[in-house]
């Protein structure tokens, strides 16, 4: 079988209808059906049930239909990448990336990517995790790096980076006179706590007070974690952050909370079952090889 006549078959497979295939095709009507015919004699089995108006493919028809869509993408991939690598890897990486960490590891990996690559070019999409996935399953990004919990389902992921989470406090604050350099969860109880409004988060911090039988006092949920800082700044709370949060001034302290599962996962991730462009294909198997060195 030869590509052309798989184009041939797939056409005709979609449209059902050897004269509009024909149109689609641009060539006569008569060629395209006698390619039909000698490709069902050379399978030994019939592709079509031929009416009078139309075609329905046969079980042989659908199978050979699904695997030739896949061998003409393979086909055009592999054309892609090799017409990419004769003129040096071009294109656009579109990376949607979560406040905290992800800028500071993605940048690492931009930096590297571009010195091999330095036709590519990338696009970076901010927002939270779960702002970062409905665009994904909307098909505006292909890649990111979010915050864990994810839908192992829709995602292929590896892990990138690890910090601890921080309360975040005005340097008046009696917990930031202090000298403890970490706080336990029952010093916020009762505190006016500023948290993550992704509802993952909240529940995790939920469950940390549950441990000591009480709840957390939440008086804010944000987005935004250069907002929830500020915040903190004023006085207004303690904000419960990834470490990275932290902004370098003179009101704020920032201060670990002690104990397991007080840390925030960074993974990098992109689709299931999606097709991806060239580009984006050879930057993810970039990115699994940092980690197989550090490995």
């Amino acid at each position: 079988m030869e590509l052309r006549t798989l184009n041939y078959f797939v056409t005709v497979a979609e449209e059902l209808n050897i004269t509009r295939a024909a149109r689609i095709l641009r060539i006569s009507q008569p060629p395209l059906s006698a390619q039909m015919k000698n490709l069902e004699e050379e399978l030994g089995t019939e592709l079509f049930v031929r009416g009078k108006r139309q075609l329905k493919l046969t079980d042989a028809g659908q199978l050979l239909y699904q695997h030739a869509k896949d061998i003409l993408k393979l086909s055009e991939k592999a054309s892609a990448e090799i017409t990419s690598l004769s003129r040096g890897m071009t294109g656009t990486v579109t990376v949607g990336l979560v406040e905290g960490m992800a800028p500071d590891i993605a940048a690492e990996w931009f930096v590297g990517f571009l010195a091999e690559h330095p036709g590519v070019r990338f696009r970076i999409l901010d927002g939270n995790s779960d702002d970062l996935i409905e665009k994904m399953r909307g098909g505006l990004i292909d890649l990111a790096v979010i915050t864990a919990p994810y839908d192992q389902l829709l995602l292929n992921s590896f892990q990138v980076g690890q910090e601890k989470m921080v309360a975040l406090m005005n340097r008046s604050h009696p917990l930031a006179a202090s000298r403890k350099q970490s706080l336990d969860i029952r010093d916020l109880v009762n505190e006016p706590l500023i948290v993550p409004s992704r509802k993952s988060h909240i529940e995790e911090i939920q469950s940390w007070f549950r441990e000591i039988h009480t709840t957390p006092y939440i008086i804010c949920e944000m987005d935004n974690y250069l907002d929830a800082a500020a915040l903190a700044g004023r006085g207004i709370g303690i904000s419960i952050f990834p470490q990275t949060a932290y902004i370098m001034n003179d009101s704020l302290v920032s201060r670990e909370i002690a104990g397991p599962g007080k840390e925030v996962d960074y993974l990098f991730v992109w689709r299931k079952g999606h097709q991806l462009p060239t580009v984006e294909e050879i930057f993810i198997d970039y990115v699994k090889a940092q980690y197989r060195q550090e490995a």
